[in-house]
């Protein structure tokens, strides 16, 4: 909802002010838990920098409150203000009944008290900051500028700040992360790729795990779709304007569902989650003594569930599932979660809704005969619902024959998933997941070729998943055959595909090449010393660039990986995570096409 202020040029300096505001809400918290003492870089004792960093924050409070008052005052509308910030009173009641309870009502003791006040203040200053956050990133999506050049901004505020956080002292065990590896955990982990550099299990703590997990969430669903579920939640109708930009960003293709299907990724990934967490809780079992306690089952439940869900590949574990590679968990829980998180969300929302039309129609001719005459024409599954389904289990079945056909038969020496459920796990985490319950280094190296294939594939569009995706593949594949049967348009499901849909696919599929063969190249020179051979350095690059995660040993805790290959990683993770088309039209935005055409001329290819 867009409010309207009578002094522009106040509201913009609320802006400004607000930025300021929060930067040094972000920069208290960080001094305050980040260390481990409250710290203001040695200018007072941690006692005194404590109770400073606690008065700052009750004046950045009475700030926002004051921000909040000056702007009811200037904006046009006093109803429409009140209505777009409608939670605002009960949020104050609350800190006003937590400050005025501490110590009457709860809370007796003076130092419970005392900390009962600073959680509220605490807890006020991150909700104004995630709120300030969430709309500016719709805002920026529906500012009218090139919504991917918000889309790629919001991933790179989204990785240095996430880097920021991890470099603290009480994100990682032991000695301090250098800038380089900070920054390469927090884009493998908002990239969603799973490739790392430190131990997640051991080199972090918990308070660098909860971080990686965020990171994991925000740059697997992407900040501006949460902008815009934090908006809707609070009852904030999109404008035209952010809905058409959050059209462009999620690739719908209608606009009048857009609240529905944001609203649907949102429940639907909550919901998915949370059931993949209850499903992995009795897992930990089947390896006595390795998840000790009930709290550290539940975070590794959801850690697990989340990394899964959203293709991560990160585990708590040093060998990923290997030790659980006997678990039926991994098949009948992780299996169905990688799975549903590479599909897509608009896959998932035109399967909804077709199931909750069967229903109502099922229901209808059963208890309801009067309204079985007027009943409209049942929902069909979309084209692109058909492609995704069709594309994805031919490529999990011939994933998995191909690996159990080379690891059992053409390479009887080879230490690779030699059964069926195990290969199945592997085809399904290739393409993009990048879990193992194997040593992929062992694995032969026919294997390791089909691995690579699905790493370039992928997922589909619209998911969390990288590659140049399945209906890329279908598109292209179904372009050959046309060629060859001398169709006059490519067919998929006795549906024609456009020619800018056609061109398109060839486009990513080239793109996605040359960053491989790039990005491959550049790491043969920096490893040069390192003694990694060439097919290790190509599945590494296939892996960033796939945003997978799968390692050969290039990239890990003990590798020696130099500092310039680690950086060409951390693009490639980007530009996979991105897409090099995505990139390519924020680099085009603003070049107008061509208004006339050349003459034809026949050249010879083939």
């Amino acid at each position: 909802m867009q409010i309207t202020y009578k002094n522009k040029r106040l509201e913009n300096v609320l802006i400004v002010a607000n930025a300021l505001i929060s930067a040094v809400v972000a920069a208290t918290f960080a001094l305050l838990f980040g260390f481990d003492k409250p710290t203001l870089f040695g200018l007072a004792g941690p006692l005194l920098a404590e109770r400073i960093l606690y008065a700052l924050q009750v004046l950045l409070l009475l700030a926002f409150i004051a921000e909040k008052a000056i702007r009811l005052s200037n904006s046009l509308s006093k109803a429409e203000f009140l209505r777009n910030n409608w939670f605002e009173a009960p949020l104050l009641f609350a800190l006003l009944v937590a400050l005025v309870g501490a110590g009457h009502w709860f809370a007796a003791g003076k130092a419970e008290a005392t900390a009962v006040r600073h959680l509220a203040v605490g807890v006020y200053l991150v909700i104004q900051v995630v709120t300030k956050l969430c709309r500016t990133s719709v805002d920026l999506a529906a500012s009218g500028r090139n919504p991917t050049q918000t889309l790629i901004a919001s991933f790179l505020v989204l990785i240095f700040c996430g880097a920021g956080l991890l470099m603290l002292p009480r994100a990682a065990s032991g000695q301090n992360l250098s800038f380089v590896d900070a920054l390469f955990t927090s884009t493998s982990a908002t990239c969603v790729t799973g490739l790392i550099v430190k131990d997640t299990g051991q080199d972090f703590t918990l308070m660098g795990q909860v971080v990686i997990l965020g990171l994991i969430q925000l740059g697997g669903l992407g900040i501006v779709v949460f902008g815009a579920v934090f908006a809707l939640l609070l009852g904030q109708a999109l404008t035209l304007r952010e809905t058409v930009a959050m059209q462009d960003l999620l690739s719908a293709r209608t606009l009048s569902r857009m609240g529905n299907i944001i609203a649907f990724i949102f429940v639907g990934t909550v919901c998915i989650e949370a059931l993949g967490a209850l499903g992995l809780m009795g897992m930990w079992d089947d390896v006595p003594g390795r998840v000790a306690g009930l709290h550290h089952k539940w975070f590794c439940s959801v850690f697990h569930s989340i990394s899964a869900f959203c293709n991560a590949g990160f585990s708590l574990f040093n060998d990923s599932f290997v030790g659980y590679s006997r678990s039926w968990g991994l098949y009948t829980v992780v299996c169905p979660l990688i799975i549903l998180g590479g599909l897509g969300f608009g896959v998932l929302y035109d399967l909804a809704n077709v199931a909750v039309d069967r229903t109502k129609r099922f229901l209808k001719r059963r208890f309801d005969r009067k309204s079985r005459l007027s009943m409209q024409t049942p929902k069909r599954i979309q084209l692109q619902t058909k492609i995704v389904l069709a594309v994805s289990a031919l490529l999990i079945v011939l994933g998995a024959m191909t690996i159990l056909l080379f690891e059992r038969y053409a390479s009887p020496g080879a230490v690779g998933p030699s059964d069926v459920p195990g290969a199945i796990f592997q085809s399904v985490t290739a393409r993009t997941a990048g879990f193992n319950t194997v040593d992929i280094a062992a694995m032969s190296a026919s294997s390791k070729f089909v691995l690579i294939l699905l790493m370039f594939i992928g997922g589909s569009p619209g998911s969390t998943a990288g590659g140049i995706k399945t209906v890329t593949l279908a598109v292209v594949v179904m372009t050959v055959i046309a060629t060859l049967r001398r169709r006059g348009e490519v067919e998929l499901f006795r549906r024609s595909v456009r020619v800018v849909i056609v061109g398109r696919a060839i486009t990513v599929t080239l793109l996605f090449v040359a960053v491989l063969f790039a990005s491959t190249l550049a790491l043969s020179i920096t490893e040069n010393s390192n003694g990694f051979t060439m097919d290790q350095i190509i599945f590494e690059s296939a892996s960033a660039l796939g945003t997978v995660g799968l390692s050969t040993g290039v990239t890990g805790p003990a590798t020696p990986l130099t500092t310039p290959g680690k950086l060409i990683i951390i693009a490639t993770m980007l530009i996979g995570r991105l897409g090099p088309l995505t990139l390519l039209a924020a680099l085009t935005f603003n070049l107008k096409p061509a208004r006339y055409n050349y003459p034809e001329e026949a050249v010879i290819v083939g």
